[in-house]
């Protein structure tokens, strides 16, 4: 689109720019008449030609969402219009430097100092559909439309970030997250309830101001890695990256008690997560599961190492740790059941890459990983298909763990197109349900939802 050599402007990577509609979607199989509501997906997509060097994480928000009822489909995408964007709609122009190029270009005077690109993350909260940044507030957005509302703070009490990954109190509801920043206390951790209500925020002096962009919790306990990707805002001075890896910190894991705000902390050699899968307490131990990477690079858009599957286990008796790679499988964007947050579990759910390792995160199949027996089941498609993050959608009839659905976009460069591709949950490895042809291509970007008819 902009002549650019930039991996991440270029095949599937590149922005749709056109926004729109369509209905009575082509579609081979049959879409279960149980699945009626909709599948949201969310990722960068920059809506002019960026300033600088382009890193993936920099682009415009923009959702994709798949209508799902009585057997049929739907589709609709729109930007995120944050204030930003709209700045920058305003001037015909990029306005706002990235992760690498820094600086921005000369503001207009109603324009924010810095842009949330509300790209990261959709979720539904509140009776409300929330974009999410890690480096800003949340985006509200109307859950049919996808018209933009506005910045949701709490009813004024939520004055920082939020983490893009928020996790829902599987006993309660409530809404469990953390916002980070480069200065001091580094970490506040938040509660909500259900209702929107805000009603706990502490802070968690980390002592380094680094990237964190998940964490973990379990019905006692939230889990912080403090993964020493660092920022160094003097560097900007001198046209350094402002996010420095520096593994002689190692990595420090803090687990706070969530009744009485006590932290203990675990100190351990350098490595970096993005995702964690779950977490659970057992015999006085937790468990934690994630993709680790050896460590990450945020200079350039390839992040240096390929992330595997790993296991923590946290002795919060005698304060002793242990940690294990499950197995030799690149993997990202780990999903489960959600009824089992913070709970013992045994399935997960990931798009990876099955064979020889690569440092880049894209991907060839999703992944179906038994944590009882060890068991590990593919699915690939034709050709070079390559799906994003899978996400499972229990039967409401069923409690049972994996009975349910695992809906994923795929990306097909042969014809450059996209399509929605449902799997039964038990028969993994085999054909799917069915394949249901979006309208275009929808690029590659990060997480999403499945929001249920009727759900808040």
């Amino acid at each position: 689109m902009w002549n650019s050599d930039n991996q991440y402007l270029q095949g599937n990577y590149a922005p749709w720019r056109e926004e729109g509609d369509a209905y009575d979607l082509e579609v081979d199989g049959e879409i279960p008449v149980e699945l009626d509501g909709i599948l949201y997906r969310i990722g960068p997509n920059p809506h002019f030609k960026p300033l600088g060097t382009y890193h993936w994480f920099d682009g415009d928000g923009m959702v994709h969402a798949f209508l799902l009822r009585g057997g049929r489909a739907a589709y609709r995408n729109r930007y995120v219009k944050t204030e930003g964007l709209k700045a920058e709609m305003k001037a015909g122009r990029a306005l706002y430097g990235g992760l690498i190029s820094g600086m921005n270009g000369e503001l207009p005077p109603d324009s924010p100092p810095l842009k949330n690109q509300a790209n990261t993350n959709v979720i539904g909260y509140a009776g409300r559909m929330l974009a999410l940044m890690e480096g800003g507030l949340p985006t509200e957005l109307k859950p049919q439309s996808l018209e933009t509302i506005g910045y949701y703070d709490f009813a004024g009490k939520l004055n920082g970030p939020m983490t893009a990954h928020p996790k829902y109190d599987p006993a309660n509801g409530d809404l469990l997250f953390f916002g980070y920043s480069p200065f001091p206390p580094y970490v506040t951790w938040y509660r909500a309830d259900r209702a929107g209500n805000l009603l706990e925020a502490r802070p968690i002096d980390t002592g380094l101001p680094v990237m964190m962009h998940d964490f973990i919790a379990t019905d006692s306990h939230a889990i912080f890695f403090v993964c020493p990707s660092v920022f160094r805002f003097e560097n900007a001075a001198k046209g350094l990256p402002m996010m420095v890896w520096e593994p002689e910190h190692g990595t420090k894991i803090g687990v706070m008690n969530r009744k009485s705000g006590e932290i203990k902390w675990f100190q351990t050699g350098p490595f970096f997560v993005f995702h964690f899968l779950n977490a659970h307490e057992e015999n006085g131990a937790l468990i934690i599961d994630g993709c680790r990477m050896k460590a990450v690079d945020m200079s350039g858009n390839d992040f240096g190492n390929p992330p595997m599957p790993w296991q923590w286990t946290l002795n919060l008796g005698d304060g002793t740790m242990s940690d294990r790679q499950i197995d030799d499988t690149m993997c990202e964007f780990p999903r489960l059941d959600e009824r089992r947050a913070g709970r013992s579990f045994r399935y997960g759910y990931f798009a990876g890459r099955p064979g020889k390792q690569r440092g880049d995160l894209n991907f060839s199949a999703v992944i179906k990983r038994d944590y009882q027996s060890g068991k590990q089941e593919i699915q690939k498609l034709n050709g070079a298909m390559a799906p994003g993050e899978p996400v499972f959608v229990p039967k409401a009839s069923s409690k049972a763990e994996d009975d349910g659905f695992v809906l994923s976009v795929w990306y097909d460069p042969a014809v450059d197109s996209s399509e929605l591709v449902i799997q039964d949950a038990r028969d993994f490895s085999g054909r799917p349900l069915a394949r249901v042809k979006a309208p275009h291509r929808v690029p590659f970007g990060f997480h999403g939802n499945w929001l249920a008819r009727g759900a808040s």
